[in-house]
């Protein structure tokens, strides 16, 4: 049995956490008008952060700590970048940066959604630039104590 990617390894962890906080951000929208919709911006945030940072690692291309979505579309090769204007970019780095603090103004429940499309809509972007093998969690193999304690 040949060894996993190492790369493709920690790849999967980036997306099993942007897949997490998007999960997060889409379970928040369903209590609608009472959405706490700057938690949910930040994990419409954070979901794009981590899908950027897993291309990036796919690619080999070292990216700093940093929640400035800017920053990493930039490392990103031109013809690679996901459709993101710079407005949205900024947006959504304010949304990890700012608006998690008193003295942000309300986001609206549409902005929310706005955030979770684009979100959604990265993703898809990603994923499509990156190898199958990448995206793909492996199945765990069950251990012989889980079959054992199964029966």
């Amino acid at each position: 049995m040949s060894e996993p990617d190492p790369v493709f390894t920690v790849v999967r962890e980036w997306i099993a956490k942007a897949e997490n906080d998007l999960k997060t951000a889409v379970i928040a929208l369903r209590a609608g008008a009472m959405c706490p919709t700057d938690t949910t911006c930040f994990h419409a945030q954070q979901c794009v952060e981590k899908y950027l940072k897993a291309f990036l690692a796919c690619e080999g291309i070292a990216f700093p700590k940093t929640h400035n979505i800017r920053v990493l579309m930039e490392l990103i090769p031109r013809q690679s970048r996901p459709s993101l204007d710079r407005t949205w970019q900024d947006r959504l780095t304010d949304y990890a940066t700012s608006a998690r603090y008193p003295g942000w103004d309300d986001i609206s429940l549409g902005e929310a959604r706005k955030a979770v499309a684009v979100a959604r809509r990265v993703r898809r972007e990603v994923r499509g630039l990156m190898p199958r093998a990448a995206t793909v969690r492996k199945r765990a193999t069950p251990s012989k104590t889980s079959t054992r304690n199964a029966r």
